[in-house]
């Protein structure tokens, strides 16, 4: 089984309308997501490019969002941003490092934790634009010009991390490991149907 591993450096909860999460020391995970924050439930709304109709009720594969430390720094980069660019900004659940292409991660992949935590990634995060415009509000660039709209999406289109479900709760505390088990199809789908 393939293995990774990396180190929480900073977790984010919230419920705030800005679409920002502030830092806190550990994060409580339960069956539903995350204790205190936004995206906690079952079920959410379908929003505008879900598959279904927008406003319909259906199951939240978003229970929970992370982001790598190396994807935020090279976001930071391609939008030459002054300051830097923070999970908490991006509101965030998670960031994690060592994990570089973290937003890569194929659905199934879990991230295990030493409490016994497990979470499921279910998908790629891709930028908003609704994000993109509070981003522009609050960042300048090194060469005082300033961003677009559109600046985050271009510059975070494989890069902006991942959301996901809980598998087993507990707690995740800052500087926990984590270890990556990437998905891999069960051993009777992929042996030969001459066996």
């Amino acid at each position: 089984m393939n293995q990774l591993s990396g180190k929480v450096v900073s977790l984010h909860t919230g419920d705030s309308g800005d679409l920002g999460k502030p830092e806190v020391p550990s994060l409580q995970f339960e069956m539903d997501g995350v204790v205190g924050d936004r995206h906690r439930s079952y079920l959410r709304k379908a929003w505008e490019h879900d598959k279904q109709p927008q406003g319909t009720v259906r199951r939240n594969e978003r229970q929970w969002s992370a982001v790598s430390i190396e994807e935020l720094v090279a976001i930071q980069e391609e939008m030459n941003l002054a300051t830097p660019l923070t999970a908490a900004s991006l509101g965030a659940n998670l960031c994690l490092q060592g994990i570089p292409k973290l937003s890569r991660l194929p659905k199934g992949t879990l991230l295990q934790f030493p409490s016994g935590v497990e979470l499921m990634v279910e998908e790629y995060n891709p930028p908003c634009l609704d994000m993109g415009r509070k981003l522009a509000a609050l960042h300048t660039t090194n060469s005082g010009q300033p961003l677009t709209d559109s600046a985050f999406s271009q510059a975070a289109k494989f890069s902006r991390g991942l959301v996901g479900v809980v598998e087993l709760g507990g707690e995740i505390k800052l500087g926990d490991t984590v270890v990556v088990v990437l998905y891999q199809p069960p051993r009777w789908i992929t042996r030969s149907s001459d066996s």
